[in-house]
C-alpha cells in the first residue's frame, strides 16, 4: 500500500476504517458517527470534518497518527454548524 498520507484524500471513510482499523478509535473519540453509517461509503475525511464541525487538517492529522500507531490527541472543539 502507498504512503497513507498520499492516499487518504482519495478513500471513503469505510475504506479508511477497513484498511486501518486503528482509525476507528479516532472516529469514536471525536464523536463522529461514521462507523456503520451508510453514507461512509461516499464521504471523505473532508466531508466528515465539515459535517461534524471539525477542522479538516486536525482530523486528517489524527487519522494519520492512528495509522502510524502514535498516540491520538483528544478532539478539538467543534465549530458550530449552521
Amino acid at each position: 500500500m502507498a504512503d497513507p498520507s498520499t492516499v487518504l484524500d482519495t478513500l471513503s471513510l469505510n475504506e479508511i476504517m477497513r484498511i486501518w482499523p486503528r482509525t476507528i478509535r479516532v472516529f469514536i473519540d471525536w464523536h463522529l458517527h461514521c462507523i456503520g453509517c451508510p453514507i461512509a461509503d461516499f464521504h471523505s475525511l473532508a466531508d466528515s470534518a465539515d459535517e461534524h464541525g471539525y477542522n479538516r487538517a486536525a482530523l486528517r492529522a489524527a487519522i494519520v497518527r492512528a495509522i502510524e500507531n502514535r498516540p491520538i490527541s483528544p478532539a478539538p472543539p467543534r465549530r458550530r454548524r449552521r
